[in-house]
């Protein structure tokens, strides 16, 4: 019988392996119902589906590798993550999905989560007054109008898998809808800044980097809390807390 193996779990979802097979538990129907329907539209590879009996989604395994994790070494050639690059440009400009993705909340919205966020880290003592001040400065350029694109929401570099420098498929599609491109690529790229100019060959197109830059910053500050509740640790080498103090 094959080992189940934890690969991710906290108190909103848990995801198993067993064998070949993902099992993704979740007692959110609609994000697993949002992660079908954006699966089924998006015109990059995904994984197929097996069943369905909620709360629990199963989904085949993917062949390849990802490009390493958050706070981990990087692998792959400049052509692999070229070819992620052409990937999230083929999504992007797909037709837009029906939903409301992550990266969609409007300027206002996330000006007020972020400001209420930052507030919060410095009251609590996660992180010092001069390092949130600098990074919400840093967060400003991504607080403007943006054009709606079909985005992942949540690209993970853990979440892309690539064989002989191709995409073989994009998983976690629970946070995807129209959103803001940039914000796909400063999630993928964070932590990897060395890779940004060899993802965005395979993009293509003018891209302001002082917005992946504050996406950077933006994600990394409201991921911070959540993180340090749900049993992670933002503060180890290479993860968010350290994508903030390089921007000081």
């Amino acid at each position: 019988m094959d080992e189940v193996q934890v690969v991710v779990a906290h108190s909103e979802r848990a995801t198993l392996r067993v064998g070949d097979v993902f099992l993704k538990v979740d007692a959110d129907q609609a994000r697993i119902d949002a992660e079908v329907e954006a699966m089924a539209l998006a015109p990059v590879p995904t994984p197929e589906v097996l069943w369905r009996k909620p709360p629990v989604l199963a989904i085949a395994a993917l062949p390849g590798t990802t490009l390493g994790r958050l706070g981990g070494p990087s692998t792959g050639s400049p052509a692999a993550w070229a070819a992620v690059g052409a990937a999230i440009r083929k999504l992007h400009g797909a037709p837009l999905p029906p939903g409301v993705g992550r990266a969609r909340r409007g300027v206002g919205e996330l000006a007020a989560e972020l400001d209420a966020e930052c507030a919060l880290l410095v009251a609590n003592g996660l992180l010092p007054a001069d390092l949130v001040t600098r990074n919400r400065q840093v967060a400003e350029a991504a607080l403007r109008p943006w054009t709606p694109a079909f985005t992942h929401g949540d690209l993970q570099i853990a979440h892309v898998f690539v064989e002989e420098d191709e995409v073989t498929g994009i998983i976690d599609w629970s946070e995807a809808g129209q959103g803001d491109a940039l914000y796909d690529l400063a999630t993928f790229t964070l932590g990897h800044e060395e890779h940004l100019d060899d993802v965005l060959a395979g993009y293509g197109g003018d891209v302001d980097l002082e917005v992946v830059r504050a996406w950077w910053a933006v994600r990394s500050l409201l991921a911070v809390r959540w993180l340090t509740e749900h049993g992670f640790d933002p503060f180890a080498p290479g993860c968010e807390v350290d994508v903030l103090r390089s921007r000081m």
